[in-house]
């Protein structure tokens, strides 16, 4: 799966990252090992500032926290839209993929209840995100609907498990819930 910023040079999805040559639609190859270190770190540092500082914080910041040049950073996310869709995606994956660790690992009320908790970290890394999603970068059109895609399908399982049991109404909606928070 592929992010729809038509300028970002990292594709993010199930598949891992890869540099698209100039943005256009040439076929993707691999990223280096140390282009793939380099955007792990630029990912996680503006993950910490964004939450920090919110989504408006300086870049040089980000780029000292990861350890990298001002100019690693523009080499990857040439905007800082870029930037914010490429942390908002990686934070909403790690949050959907959760589920199905908790699931595995915790009796349904549980998963559900550290699922919350984990919804809830997520929420953190918005810090600014409604700002910008009102700014008009079509950048961040698709964002809502990859939230729809990737969280509540995987809150709706869980919803399920714990309603299963006996833990859980189940008439709860996942965006019941996830208003509540």
């Amino acid at each position: 799966m592929r992010n729809s910023v038509p300028f970002c040079k990292v594709q993010f999805g199930m598949s891992g990252g890869s540099v698209r040559e100039g943005g256009g639609d040439r076929a993707a190859r691999p990223v280096r090992a140390d282009a793939r270190r380099n955007i792990d770190a630029l990912l996680e540092a503006a993950a910490a500032v964004f939450a920090a500082s919110g989504v408006d914080a300086p870049t040089r910041e980000i780029a000292a926290l990861a350890g990298v040049g001002v100019g690693t950073l523009y080499r990857h996310f040439p905007q800082r839209s870029d930037l914010i869709v490429a942390v908002f995606r990686r934070e909403m994956d790690a949050c959907a993929d959760a589920a199905r660790v908790l699931s595995g690992r915790h009796e349904p009320g549980e998963a559900l209840a550290r699922w919350m908790q984990r919804y809830v970290d997520f929420l953190s890394t918005k810090r600014g995100l409604a700002a910008a999603l009102h700014s008009g970068d079509p950048a961040y059109e698709p964002l809502p609907a990859y939230f729809e895609r990737r969280l509540k399908p995987e809150l709706r399982a869980l919803l399920d498990n714990a309603a299963a049991s006996g833990e859980m109404r189940a008439d709860v909606e996942a965006d019941d819930l996830l208003v509540a928070v």
